[in-house]
């Protein structure tokens, strides 16, 4: 990897001021690209927590500022929120002496599909993937188009390879709805991976409801076992059930190189 002398990386990410969970991946992948010693100096930033994205840009020494957003899909925040947050002006922004990319977000990355195709993997290792159905959970709605689209995106990926009997997309509050996911699948393996970048309110306490492995909303992630119970034997089929692909330790190596992409705007 090479070595970015004079460069601070900003990950960017939305943060909760109800889940403490929600910014935790982060975190995590900042510290292990802290470890590896490849920048002056890494930061996080948070739309909901702090450190706030007003505040982030202070006290940075290094004339190259690489601004990474941790999110899945391109819509609302990475191009409206982050960039007038941060005042940035294009994938490009000059102050001073400073130069400021800004990255593309990480879910839209091509390494995504093989972040996706190994947390299945890991989820459900004994599972015969041409006898089992995986399916990619969105939130859907109006609330965020785009990350419908993303999950979308990513089983069209998914299906050309052939690896499972059955690829399918399935949404939180938006038709293939994740609650019938019995239904909709024709194989007896079911595994179910969350297209969200933290073990949030959604995979882990709205989700699991929807599936029918919890019958209320539960603790936050920190305090739940729900991805530790694998397999659930509900509806006549066998449930697997990931934790959100933003945990997964590959993301750092997308992040990177979001990060390395930017030079190529130049």
């Amino acid at each position: 990897m090479h070595h970015f002398k004079d460069t601070t990386l900003i990950i960017v990410g939305h943060g909760s001021t109800e889940n403490p969970d929600s910014s935790e991946p982060t975190h995590e992948h900042a510290d292990t690209i802290r470890q590896r010693g490849i920048f002056e100096e890494v930061r996080c930033a948070f739309w909901k927590e702090e450190p706030s994205l007003r505040e982030v840009l202070y006290g940075i020494k290094s004339n190259t500022v690489i601004v990474v957003p941790n999110f899945i899909s391109e819509g609302y925040f990475t191009q409206k929120v982050i960039p007038r947050e941060l005042e940035l002006n294009g994938s490009i922004t000059h102050r001073g002496s400073q130069k400021i990319f800004y990255a593309d977000p990480v879910g839209i990355h091509p390494l995504m599909t093989q972040a996706l195709l190994q947390r299945a993997q890991e989820t459900a290792p004994n599972v015969p993937p041409d006898q089992t159905t995986l399916f990619i959970v969105g939130h859907g709605t109006a609330l965020n188009e785009n990350s419908a689209k993303a999950a979308k995106d990513q089983v069209a990926l998914i299906q050309k390879m052939n690896r499972y009997a059955e690829v399918l997309p399935a949404y939180m509050e938006e038709a293939p709805l994740i609650s019938d996911w019995d239904s909709l699948s024709s194989q007896q393996h079911v595994v179910v991976v969350p297209f969200f970048i933290s073990d949030g309110l959604h995979s882990y306490q709205d989700i699991p409801v929807l599936l029918g492995i919890e019958k209320e909303i539960g603790p936050a992630a920190s305090q739940a076992e729900v991805f530790r119970r694998n397999p659930y034997h509900l509806r006549g089929k066998t449930l697997y059930y990931a934790s959100s692909i933003g945990t997964e330790p590959m993301m750092v190596e997308v992040i990177l190189d979001q990060a390395t992409s930017c030079f190529a705007t130049e």
